[in-house]
C-alpha cells in the first residue's frame, strides 16, 4: 500500500474510515437541503436566515466547546462517539418527518440547527483525537489527512446527492436518509478490535483542568497564531453555503442541482488537498500561513467570475487552499500537543473554528442581501488575507522569523524560523508547571 494510504493498513481505521464516510455522505446531503429549504422554501431568498441557521448549528461550540475537551479527556473516545453518532442520527430522522408531514416551519429548522451543534461540540474534539487512538503516533499525520480526505470524499458525493435528491423527492427524504447513515459508524465503532487500540493517557479527576488547557496554549505561541488565522477564515470565509447558494439562486439563476453541484466542485479541490496533505510527513507553520494567503486570492478571484460554469471552475482552487490550510493546521496541533492535553487542546481549536461560524455568517449574510454575494464573497477573501498578514507578524515578532538567502531555491529567499526539525520534537516540558500551575490556582 503506497506511503499516502499507509494508515489503512491497520484493520480499526480501516472500519473507521469507511464508517465516518458513509456517514459523513449523510451530514453532507442534510446539510445541503437544510440551506436550500431555508432560503427557497421556509423564506424568499433570505440569505440572513440562512446565516443563522449556519450560527445556530456552530454556535454552542462557542460555549460548550472548551468544557467538551475535559470530558474527552476523560473518557474513552469510543463511548462518547457511541453517544453523540447516535443523537445526530435521532436528530436526522426527527427532522425528516417534520418536513415530510407539512409541519417543518422556519424556528423548528433553527432549533434542530441548535440541538445538532450541541451534539456536535462534543461530538467534534472526541472525533479528532480518536484517530490518535486507531494509529500509532508515527502514522498520525497521514491518519489526520485522511480523516481530512474522507470527510471531503463526501462533500464531493453528498452535495451533488443531495441536490438531485432534494429536487426529484424533497428535502423530508433526504434529512431520513441522513438519519440512517449514522447506522453505518456506530456500526465501525462496535466492530473495532478493542485490543489493538492505542489508548491515550486519560486525565483524572481533579481542578484545574480546564485552566491546565489554556495554560498549555498561552505557552505556545506557534499554536495561537494558528487559532488566529482559523478564527478568521472560519468566521468569514469558509461561509461556503452562503456564497454557492446565493451566487447559484440570485446571480446565476439556477436551482437546488446547480447548488448542490457547485458544493461538491468544491470538494473537488477540497478531496485534492486533503490527498496530498497525506503525503507529507510532518505539518509546517508556513504551509499553514501560504494557504490561508492563496485561499484569500482563490475566494476574490471566484467572486469575479463571470458565467455559472466559471464560478464553478474557480472553486476548485478554493476547496484546494482551504483543506491544505485546515488539515495542516490540524495535523500541527495534534501532533505537537500532549496525549494527556491533546483533547482540551483540540477542542479549544475546534471551538475556534467552528465557534467562529456565528460570528461571522450573519454578517456574511446581511454582506450578501445588502451589496450581493459578490461582495460577500470578497469580504471572505480579504478575511483570509488577513489572517495569514497576521499570523506571519505574530510569528515574526515572537518566533524570530526572517527572510533568508538560500541558492537552492528559485527565488533564492525563504523564510527562515526556529521551528523545529520534526513538530513532535516542539518542547513539551511545559505541560507539568502548566498543570501544576492551574492545580495550584
Amino acid at each position: 500500500m503506497s506511503a499516502m494510504f499507509r494508515s489503512l493498513r491497520g484493520v480499526n481505521y480501516r472500519l473507521w474510515f469507511a464508517g465516518a464516510l458513509i456517514s459523513n455522505i449523510g451530514a453532507w446531503m442534510q446539510r445541503t437541503a437544510q440551506d436550500w429549504i431555508v432560503l427557497t422554501e421556509l423564506t424568499d431568498h433570505d440569505a440572513t436566515a440562512v446565516g443563522i441557521t449556519m450560527a445556530l448549528q456552530f454556535g454552542p461550540a462557542l460555549l460548550l466547546g472548551p468544557f467538551a475537551g475535559v470530558l474527552v479527556d476523560r473518557y474513552a473516545g469510543r463511548r462518547v462517539l457511541a453517544i453523540t453518532q447516535a443523537l445526530q442520527g435521532v436528530l436526522g430522522l426527527a427532522l425528516g418527518a417534520l418536513v415530510l408531514t407539512g409541519t417543518a416551519q422556519l424556528w423548528m429548522v433553527y432549533a434542530f440547527a441548535l440541538a445538532l451543534g450541541t451534539v456536535t461540540a462534543l461530538d467534534a474534539p472526541a472525533r479528532q483525537t480518536f484517530v490518535s487512538e486507531l494509529v500509532s503516533t508515527r502514522d498520525l499525520p497521514n491518519a489526520v489527512a485522511l480523516n481530512s480526505a474522507s470527510f471531503n470524499g463526501a462533500r464531493l458525493i453528498g452535495p451533488a446527492v443531495a441536490g438531485v435528491l432534494t429536487a426529484v423527492i424533497g428535502a423530508g427524504w433526504v434529512f431520513l436518509i441522513n438519519g440512517v447513515s449514522f447506522i453505518a459508524v456506530l456500526g465501525a465503532l462496535w466492530a473495532l478490535r478493542v485490543g489493538e487500540l492505542h489508548p491515550t493517557e486519560k486525565a483524572p479527576r481533579g481542578k484545574g483542568q480546564l485552566r491546565a488547557g489554556f495554560g498549555y496554549l498561552g505557552s505556545r505561541r506557534d499554536v495561537l497564531a494558528i487559532m488566529v488565522v482559523v478564527a478568521l477564515v472560519g468566521a468569514f470565509t469558509m461561509n461556503f453555503p452562503i456564497f454557492t447558494s446565493t451566487m447559484a439562486a440570485e446571480v446565476f439563476g439556477h436551482g437546488a442541482s446547480e447548488f448542490g453541484l457547485l458544493s461538491s466542485i468544491v470538494a473537488v479541490g477540497s478531496l485534492t488537498g486533503a490527498l496530498l496533505a497525506a503525503r507529507r510527513d510532518r505539518a509546517r507553520l508556513r504551509t499553514v500561513l501560504g494557504a490561508a494567503a492563496a485561499l484569500g486570492g482563490s475566494v476574490a478571484l471566484a467572486s469575479a467570475m463571470p458565467t455559472f460554469w466559471s464560478y464553478a471552475a474557480a472553486l476548485v482552487p478554493v476547496g484546494f487552499f482551504t483543506l491544505t490550510l485546515l488539515t495542516t493546521a490540524n495535523t500541527y496541533v495534534q501532533t505537537t500537543t500532549p496525549p494527556s492535553l491533546r483533547g482540551r487542546v483540540m477542542a479549544i481549536y475546534m471551538t475556534i473554528l467552528m465557534g467562529a461560524t456565528p460570528i461571522g455568517a450573519p454578517l456574511i449574510g446581511l454582506v450578501a442581501d445588502w451589496l450581493g454575494p459578490r461582495s460577500a464573497m470578497l469580504v471572505g477573501g480579504t478575511a483570509a488575507l488577513l489572517g495569514a498578514a497576521v499570523g506571519l507578524a505574530w510569528l515574526w515578532r515572537g518566533e524570530g522569523w526572517w527572510l533568508g538567502y538560500d541558492p537552492a531555491t528559485r527565488w533564492r529567499l525563504t523564510v527562515r524560523s526556529h521551528e523545529p526539525a520534526d513538530a513532535r520534537d516542539v518542547a513539551t516540558s511545559e505541560i507539568d508547571v502548566v498543570e501544576q500551575a492551574a492545580t495550584r490556582g
